[in-house]
């Protein structure tokens, strides 16, 4: 059988991006990028704060870290609720020993269930990212338009609530986004999202309600991939934030900064044999000169200004 003629017919088959919603760019061609007070690499240390519920449907793909045996699974059920528990306060504790600002991605649901851990963030003047409904409320492409921005009404509404902030960031659970999300963020006064992996310094990203910040939220360098997903074990996390700080640091030397971004599980890094890890590794990064240690927004609105 022989194919038809639109088989290899492909709208986009042009010199450029196959989308438009940002151009391409590289590094070397890029202006430096000018961080506050000449600083050359801004820190920005993003701790999870999630709920995976017990009846998940990992519905339409498996989510990553979801309840995965069969139901009811305690197990991994009591595992994440640990972290609302105990881990996220000693990452806490961690951060304020070492003076280190973040910026807390929280799913809504453990806001409207435990209103004192926003109390907690907001003591501490540090930013909350909408972090989606919970774990099982994916985005995609299956969703209708309605009921998408059913999902990020309730997200941002609850938390924006809860919290009395604007809520300026968003990470999507699993970096998971349809082909609208980005849209419905922008028309909702969201100024940043953190789901896409394909730069190391912020860009603008197109809407059809104005422009968002992409930001360079890390996945290769995240507790939860490295710790859980590859069975690293906790020094070659170590070494791994180290050496990829000490490569952003030599590579400032061009004039530009860079964004040293870290992503950490409540459930994963709050785990007492890890803290001191955790610690060792920040400390390694704050004891340089030209570190920022800033908000997401705030090296968003570097980026803009």
């Amino acid at each position: 059988m022989s194919l038809c003629e639109d088989y290899l017919k492909y709208v986009h088959r042009n010199y450029g991006m196959d989308q438009e919603r940002y151009p391409w760019s590289e590094m070397a061609s890029r202006p430096p990028l000018q961080l506050p007070n000449n600083a050359r690499v801004a820190l920005w240390v993003i701790p999870t704060v999630e709920w995976f519920p017990l009846n998940m449907t990992n519905a339409p793909v498996k989510m990553t870290a979801g309840l995965a045996r069969p139901y009811p699974d305690y197990w991994n059920y009591t595992l994440r609720d640990y972290g609302l528990r105990h881990g996220i306060f000693r990452i806490f504790r961690v951060l304020d020993e070492l003076g280190i600002k973040a910026s807390v991605a929280i799913n809504s649901a453990v806001a409207k269930r435990h209103p004192y851990l926003v109390e907690q963030i907001n003591s501490r003047d540090w930013e909350i990212i909408a972090h989606g409904v919970d774990m099982n409320a994916t985005h995609h492409s299956e969703l209708t338009l309605e009921e998408e921005a059913a999902l990020v009404d309730e997200c941002l509404g609850e938390l924006r609530k809860v919290s009395t902030q604007p809520v300026r960031g968003w990470l999507s659970p699993a970096k998971s986004q349809s082909f609208n999300t980005p849209d419905l963020l922008a028309q909702r006064q969201v100024d940043y999202m953190c789901d896409w992996s394909n730069d190391e310094q912020p860009y603008a990203f197109r809407t059809d309600c104005g422009e968002l910040v992409a930001m360079p939220h890390p996945f290769e360098l995240d507790d939860q991939h490295i710790l859980i997903n590859l069975r690293q074990t906790e020094e070659e996390f170590l070494q791994q934030v180290m050496d990829h700080f000490d490569w952003l640091y030599n590579e400032s030397r061009d004039g530009s900064g860079r964004i040293m971004a870290i992503s950490l599980h409540s459930w994963v890094s709050g785990q007492a044999f890890r803290a001191p890890v955790l610690k060792e590794a920040l400390e390694y990064i704050i004891k340089h000169k030209g570190v920022w240690s800033a908000f997401g927004s705030e090296i968003a609105d570097a980026v803009q200004t």
